[in-house]
């Protein structure tokens, strides 16, 4: 891949990135199989840049997009989800033809900031997403009943679900209730069953209709949990990965055990196939397929 290339087009045909974004051939959201495997690259623009104990393994861009070309390249992977820094650039490497794109929509809720759950929409915008003929957007939705920032955040969420169902596309909502340590100050999300239940609860009545509402959630502390939880809903869902550490056989047995259940539709992961443990891209994502 030759960064120079692309900051030359960058640099001297801006347009070339609608111009890529016009001509890309679509695919509907649900292929054959009717599941969904998304490949998500979203983190950076939040300022999460490490991988386990990697501080910055995010922030090299081209060895991102070359796993991100990698992963796509792979048999059963429908799609990536991204900012638009991220998506331009494989736009232009000519990645996203018959993929699934889904365009992240805030990200203004830096990692570590005070302002954290004041979570701005400074991603995507759903006209964006219209006019970029992307296919889906996504939007993260963390609530701490003792930060005001919270309430911004979820009146902001109601009004991207409504236009983005004004505009007939899917958007995933991606809810967590979370809370800060008191001494720390570190913002934590609450994989517990009856934190997550009703994490889907109020991300399931958001805006004025539900019909084109997807929903991205993690599985449970206790996997057993998972089928309890998951009958909060009828509205379609993924899993999400998340940085799952060193127990990436213990990742996959818990997505295999969520993955049977009614409502769940496929996985949107990250940092765990792009950064495996043992460096493997290609085995990791081949694995994560075979869930499916």
């Amino acid at each position: 891949m030759d960064i120079s290339e692309l900051v030359r087009i960058r640099a001297q045909r801006p347009e070339a990135v609608a111009e890529a974004a016009a001509r890309r051939p679509r695919r509907s959201l649900l292929g054959e199989s009717g599941r969904l495997m998304i490949v998500a690259a979203d983190h950076p623009a939040r300022g999460a840049l490490s991988v386990g104990d990697r501080r910055l393994a995010m922030a090299n861009r081209i060895d991102l997009l070359e796993r991100l070309c990698l992963a796509l390249s792979r048999p059963g992977v429908d799609g990536v989800l991204a900012t638009a820094d991220i998506l331009d650039d494989l736009l232009l490497l000519g990645a996203l033809d018959h993929k699934v794109v889904m365009g992240s929509m805030n990200r203004g809720g830096l990692a570590g900031a005070a302002w954290e759950l004041d979570d701005r929409f400074t991603g995507h915008r759903p006209r964006d997403i219209e006019r970029l003929r992307f296919d889906a957007g996504k939007l993260l939705l963390r609530i701490d009943y003792d930060d005001p920032g919270s309430l911004t955040t979820l009146e902001s969420t109601a009004r991207a679900v409504d236009d983005m169902a004004e505009r007939r596309l899917p958007v995933f909502v991606e809810p967590f209730l979370s809370r800060r340590d008191p001494t720390t100050g570190t913002l934590r999300n609450d994989l517990g069953a009856d934190a997550v239940t009703r994490s889907i609860a109020i991300a399931s009545g958001l805006g004025g209709s539900s019909a084109y509402t997807w929903l991205k959630v993690p599985v449970t502390e206790n996997p057993d949990d998972m089928a309890r939880v998951m009958e909060t809903s009828t509205l379609p869902a993924v899993l999400l990965g998340g940085d799952v550490g060193a127990d990436q056989d213990g990742a996959y047995e818990k997505w295999r055990g969520a993955l049977q259940l009614p409502t769940v539709q496929g996985l949107v992961v990250g940092r765990s196939l792009l950064y495996p443990a043992d460096g493997d891209v290609g085995a990791a994502v081949d694995t994560a397929v075979g869930l499916l």
